[in-house]
């Protein structure tokens, strides 16, 4: 009888932890779609656009790109910390195989254990190398070259030209490098190409370093629907909910953070492997993670605050003066950074919800359009191909691409716009001076771009 009563209980446990979610088990694993701007670009990239570039009677002429770095390596600040996560595996096993604080439900289950138990951190990632281009960062971007050039041999032709070509990187490693990988994706050796010259004021890729409205903007701080949302019951249950999966009775939110950055940096720098520490979060609370992130960037690059559509003026105008002129560069491609991106998607009035986010709407908008794990992740990227019509009565048109989908405008269609839609539609942001339509701090500096609002008023004058 006692015999069977231990077989009945071993059962039990073995039955209870059937149950338990594993990620190692995984073979989906949706949350990995939703890591925000530490996305890997790989897991969200479109896979439609076979259908979509293809536009009957039309051939591609011009193209513009504005893409983000890829997968990189974090801040100075998570490098220092990350060693911590040492200390918080040795807690977490001591936690279920000493003190015996394992859950009765949600528990880790044993393979997700046991690749806590055997991490170590990477100590060779150290702070003089922060933020640096990873090697699937580099393959991130040459991926992407070779993509569109597979779609686009006529408009991007493998052999370099420098008055074909215009190359342009921000005054980083990463944006650096990302450049040369794509180069390489496009020319077979990222040394035949070269990039612009960065100006000492940089307003079109970095135009936050020079506007103190932008960057003072309470997006995050003390009464932000993002500081909110972070003390809102739901946030504060699934705080609960990890700490007790993990054994815990108590456990810092910053250590929290830690598992769920180095989770996702883990995740993009090997997207054909797993993490071990994302397998602490249930995939319903990387959800709840995940909104958190949303709210930071809607109200920090997006439309939280409306001013952010007036923000990325002269990246819409140098979109347009590119694509509107008949000579070369034929193609002009940007390498920049998340909030660059987001700004730009911003002004454009790309996947713009009909209501706010906000830290009390959370259940109600799991369908928001404005998720940064598809907008922005690592290698994101916008483009625009301009073709021509010869037979269409609009003879000019345009597809614009978010990360190889098609983007779907409401006054275009089916991701097909007429060029005249497209001067209309951005005829206030066009007609601007930039200097003055969001950020006056910045018109010191800034008056080297009244000569593209110049050009772009010019082209639109001449086209009408």
């Amino acid at each position: 009888m006692r015999l069977l009563l231990l077989l009945m209980m071993a059962c039990l446990a073995y039955a209870q932890q059937q149950q338990d979610y594993c990620f190692g088990k995984d073979t989906e694993r949706p949350q990995t779609r939703q890591f925000s701007s530490k996305t890997a670009y790989q897991i969200v990239k479109g896979t439609n656009m076979d259908k979509q570039y293809q536009v009957p009677g039309c051939e591609p002429k011009k193209m513009w790109i504005y893409h983000r770095h890829g997968t990189r390596l974090p801040t100075p600040g998570t490098i220092r910390e990350a060693p911590r996560l040492e200390e918080l595996r040795d807690a977490i096993i001591k936690n279920y195989r000493v003190l015996r604080t394992k859950p009765d439900e949600n528990a880790l289950c044993l393979i997700d254990l046991t690749a806590i138990q055997m991490w170590k951190w990477n100590a060779s990632i150290t702070v003089d190398i922060e933020e640096h281009l990873t090697s699937q960062g580099y393959e991130d971007m040459r991926g992407t070259a070779k993509l569109y050039q597979r779609y686009y041999p006529t408009v991007l032709p493998s052999k370099y030209n420098d008055s074909y070509y215009l190359f342009r990187h921000t005054d980083t490693q990463r944006t650096t490098e990302s450049f040369k990988g794509f180069a390489e994706g496009l020319f077979g050796d990222a040394s035949v190409a070269t990039a612009a010259d960065i100006p000492e004021k940089d307003l079109l890729l970095r135009p936050y370093d020079y506007c103190s409205d932008f960057k003072d903007k309470n997006y995050k701080g003390e009464g932000s629907e993002y500081q909110k949302f972070r003390t809102s019951a739901i946030w504060n249950r699934t705080m609960a909910d990890i700490t007790k999966r993990l054994g815990f009775t108590f456990l810092a939110e910053d250590d929290i953070k830690l598992m769920f950055d180095i989770c996702r940096y883990e995740q993009a720098w090997r997207v054909d492997r797993t993490s071990v520490w994302c397998g602490v979060f249930l995939p319903e609370q990387v959800t709840v993670l995940e909104y958190a992130e949303d709210l930071k960037y809607y109200y920090g690059s997006g439309y939280g605050f409306e001013e952010n559509t007036r923000f990325n003026c002269r990246a819409v105008q140098d979109m347009v003066a590119r694509l509107s002129s008949p000579v070369s560069p034929h193609v002009v491609a940007y390498f920049a950074h998340s909030s660059g991106l987001q700004t730009l998607l911003t002004a454009l009035g790309i996947n713009r919800d009909d209501i706010k986010l906000r830290a009390d709407n959370f259940d109600s908008m799991g369908s928001r359009r404005w998720k940064t794990s598809q907008l922005g992740p690592f290698a994101a990227n916008f483009v625009g191909v301009k073709y021509h019509c010869p037979a269409s009565l609009e003879k000019e048109k345009v597809v614009f691409f978010l990360n190889q989908n098609a983007v779907q405008l409401d006054w275009c269609n089916v991701g097909l716009c007429n060029w005249s839609d497209v001067l209309a539609q951005y005829k206030t942001i066009l007609e601007a001076d930039c200097d003055e339509y969001y950020c006056r701090s910045a018109a010191s500096v800034g008056r080297a771009s009244m000569l593209v609002t110049g050009l772009i008023a010019a082209i639109v004058y001449l086209m009408h």
